[in-house]
């Protein structure tokens, strides 16, 4: 080693030299060396600057943004929550005191350099020594900007020129105050309550509970202090770093000319002022707001409606809210009182306008207008009628006998029923067993009809419970039972004309690129033929007027049902105009009797109905309208016969009847010629009618408290299993109405009534009593039948109104004597 040493110029005479020749010996070398590792690194930060990705080349990272929930009438209900907290300003909504507080503390040559600062970098680090700490940063405004939009925050030197290398080309491409914008949206300013809070809007609201707008300048400078060590200076922890800060940005601002150094100094002797902010806390209609969230999430995705900026114009009417809130506290506003639920749905756009409950969401988030599972009791009957209404039969000629039952069915074994307050009448027509809720009459009409039938226009009149076809059921005795929800949602079914519509949260959505989805006109779907929703309607009307619903009279056509449930554990009321349908159901959380609420047991025509009424003068206002009456025109309605009916007609001179069964001989030409008599002479209907309701006036309302009146349980000992078990070959009808052998035509599925598409697509379907049909005939606004197969579309319509109608014809050549109809109305600016 020695040698070699002695083979290299001077250091083989190193011992010659004297102390100056050392040293220039080792100061030269040390300059050799650094121009040497000066010139490799220069080579190795190019090499880096061309292999970095150009800005057009990257993506912004997402940085996410609440999503906002507004009422119908655009008024705020609150944000949806999330682990962070953003919402993205305009330029033009930043003032710019916060501009000038965050350059100040930032960056003061922003203005001046082209992104990056290299006498800043000096300079910072003088700062920096002199301190002992880190007291201003390298990084510019724009290199900030970079980095939080496209890069980590990992602490390398490869980073470090990527990001000087997008800062560069964003000078390039934006001007300062579209890049300071950019940074006062994406810089975090700290976390509260597990909560980021991402740009000055969140920023604001978190530390200030106020606007950007609305920053003083001693708020302004704490908020700017942020960014540079979040979880330092965060003033909730750390009062004294907090005020040191914001001391330091105001000098910053006054040495920068910003504000004076006296507005500075009396800012910074200001305190803090911090107070914690509920803008995305706070939720207004909490209920309601879960229920359109979950909504959301089903559709969109937690992330995407937790962070993607969408804003949600929902369906709710905030003054109906605080209607229906005032209308249960009027009735029941003591503590032990029980709970209540009222949830009302426009029938032809299935929109839900009111949703509320008697419960703080603060002590149970449990919804009870959409989550509980309760029994309807004769809040059901409805669909019992309609089953009824769609076979053709007729309410007004069809009787059963109001008796205690005690059956031994043949397929359902055996079954007792009794009626409320053990009253009973004799023969009575299907319209005062409606108006008096007669549980014997309703059960015995089931039975007649079919279970299995009666579960299916449960399905059709848009119940969601889950039935199994057992006799209770046909008075409201479910396994599962259901929710306001439900029940709103059927009668709005009879409501609109027999087009059921699925409930609607929301109306519309709009997304940060600019795209909206509307949901204003929904598709419906139609369940029931018009004029067979108007004859239930005008029953139903006529149980507000005179039956057990009298509570529920507001000064408007209205129709309704009362319900109550074994032991009073839940009571009804459900019903609607012609604008609006309304379910108010009242019971405890953890059911038990309400025997004595205020003195009274709770039946379905005392507190629900009053409660319904009240809401509905206010939410129906000046408007009233009046229902449509029915066309018997265009009804096919026959006396109907069957195992458990006492009609008349039928035991008269049909000894098959009380069987079930009918031959296709005299019994059949029997029929048809009471028919032909019928349509020959005749009777008064409306005075039979008139006769029916004044000898059922008397102690046929309800009183005030539905202690007399109308039959509202669904009754002691009936068997809710049915006792028969399931049959092999399914459900046969227990009887037959006389409508039976012409084809029974429907039409599934129509275009919305009110549409401006100015196309339109039918689908039908027809039954009868002895076959299927075998064709179709169609007829469009004022044209002839023609042959027609469904779907049946047309395109090219005009705008305005226009009516389709469809009758199918059997096998033996016979025509549905009632056509299915469809109105609707092409609105103007519509496409095809």
């Amino acid at each position: 080693m020695k040698s070699l040493l002695h083979r290299i110029p001077l250091l083989g005479r190193w011992g010659e030299l004297g102390l100056v020749g050392k040293v220039s010996v080792v100061l030269g070398t040390v300059a050799l060396a650094g121009v040497a590792a000066g010139a490799a690194f220069t080579v190795y930060v190019y090499a880096m600057w061309v292999a970095a990705p150009d800005l057009a080349d990257l993506k912004q990272r997402d940085k996410g943004e609440n999503s906002t929930l507004l009422a119908d009438d655009g008024s705020r209900l609150g944000v949806v929550q999330s682990e962070t907290l953003r919402t993205e300003l305009e330029e033009e909504e930043v003032p710019q005191l916060v501009r000038d507080a965050t350059v100040a503390a930032e960056d003061r040559r922003f203005r001046e350099h082209e992104g990056i600062d290299f006498k800043g970098v000096l300079r910072a680090a003088f700062e920096n020594v002199r301190a002992g700490e880190i007291v201003e940063g390298a990084s510019t405004l724009t290199q900030q900007t970079a980095r939080n939009l496209y890069l980590t925050k990992e602490q390398t030197l490869g980073r470090k020129i990527k990001e000087a290398k997008l800062a560069s080309e964003m000078e390039n491409r934006l001007d300062k105050d579209q890049i300071l914008t950019l940074y006062l949206n994406n810089v975090p300013y700290g976390t509260v309550n597990g909560q980021s809070s991402i740009g000055i809007h969140a920023a604001a609201r978190t530390f200030f509970g106020k606007p950007v707008k609305e920053l003083m300048l001693h708020e302004a400078a704490l908020l700017a202090g942020l960014p540079r060590a979040p979880a330092l200076y965060e003033p909730f922890s750390d009062e004294e770093a907090a005020r040191e800060r914001r001391r330091q940005v105001l000098e910053a601002m006054a040495e920068t000319g910003k504000v004076s150094r006296a507005r500075a100094r009396a800012a910074a002797a200001r305190p803090l002022g911090v107070e914690r902010g509920g803008f995305y806390t706070r939720q207004e209609e909490r209920y309601f707001f879960e229920y359109v969230k979950q909504s959301l999430i089903d559709r969109y995705g937690r992330e995407r409606v937790e962070r993607g900026g969408l804003e949600v114009r929902t369906t709710v009417d905030v003054d109906r809210q605080e209607q229906a809130r005032e209308a249960i506290a009027s009735q029941l506003g003591r503590d032990d009182d029980p709970a209540a639920a009222l949830v009302s749905i426009e029938p032809q756009s299935g929109q839900i306008k009111t949703m509320v409950t008697s419960e703080r969401y603060g002590r149970t988030k449990f919804n009870l207008a959409v989550q509980s599972r309760r029994q309807p009791g004769s809040a059901f009957k409805p669909v019992v009628l309609m089953t009824a209404l769609s076979r053709g039969v007729d309410p007004d000629r069809t009787t059963y006998e109001s008796k205690r039952l005690d059956l031994d069915d043949p397929r359902y074994g055996e079954i007792e029923v009794r009626n409320f307050g053990g009253r009973y009448r004799g023969d009575i027509d299907l319209i005062r067993a409606t108006v008096k809720s007669d549980n014997a009459v309703y059960q015995q009409l089931a039975l007649d009809l079919g279970l299995d039938a009666v579960k299916e226009n449960a399905r059709r009149i848009g119940m969601s419970a889950a039935l199994e076809g057992r006799p209770a059921e046909a008075l409201g005795g479910l396994e599962r039972g259901v929710a306001p929800l439900d029940v709103s949602r059927a009668y709005a079914t009879l409501a609109g004309g027999g087009v059921r519509t699925r409930p609607q949260a929301v109306r519309s959505v709009s997304f940060p690129d600019g795209e909206k989805e509307t949901f204003d006109e929904p598709e419906g779907e139609r369940a029931y033929e018009r004029p067979v929703t108007r004859k239930a309607t005008e029953i139903l009307a006529r149980n507000v007027r005179r039956g057990t619903g009298t509570s529920a009279q507001i000064g408007c056509p209205a129709a309704g049902k009362t319900g109550t449930t074994d032991d009073f554990k839940d009571a009804w009321f459900a019903g609607y105009t012609p604008g609006l349908s309304t379910a108010v159901w009242v019971g405890y959380a953890e059911p038990k009797p309400m025997r004595d609420v205020h003195g009274v047991a709770v039946a379905g025509g005392t507190f629900p109905a009053r409660i319904w009424a009240r809401y509905m003068r206010e939410a129906v206002g000046e408007g009233c309208e009046r229902f449509e009456p029915p066309d018997e025109d265009e009804l096919s309605l026959e006396p109907y016969c069957a195992r458990y009916a006492t009609t008349p007609s039928c035991r008269a001179d049909d000894p098959e009847a009380g069987s079930g069964g009918e031959d296709e001989g005299g019994g059949e030409r029997r029929r048809r010629e009471r028919r032909e008599e019928r349509d020959g002479g005749g009777k008064d209907r409306s005075g039979g009618e008139a006769e029916r309701d004044g000898a059922g006036a008397p102690g046929g309302g309800s009183d005030r408290d539905g202690k007399s009146g109308g039959d509202e349980t669904t009754g002691g000992g009936q068997d809710g299993r049915g006792g028969g078990g399931k049959d092999d070959g399914g459900e046969r009808d227990g009887g037959q109405s006389r409508a039976g052998k012409r084809p029974d035509t429907r039409i599934e599925s129509s275009p919305s009534q009110r549409t401006s598409k100015r196309t339109a697509r039918f689908r039908f379907s027809a039954s009868s009593g002895s076959g299927s049909a075998v064709r179709f005939e169609c007829r469009l606004d004022e044209g002839s039948y023609r042959s027609c197969q469904s779907p049946r579309r047309y395109t090219g319509l005009a705008r305005g109104s226009h009516v389709f109608r469809v009758r199918a014809i059997g096998s033996g050549g016979r025509r549905d004597r009632s056509p299915a109809t469809y109105r609707w109305t092409i609105r103007s600016g519509g496409g095809g």
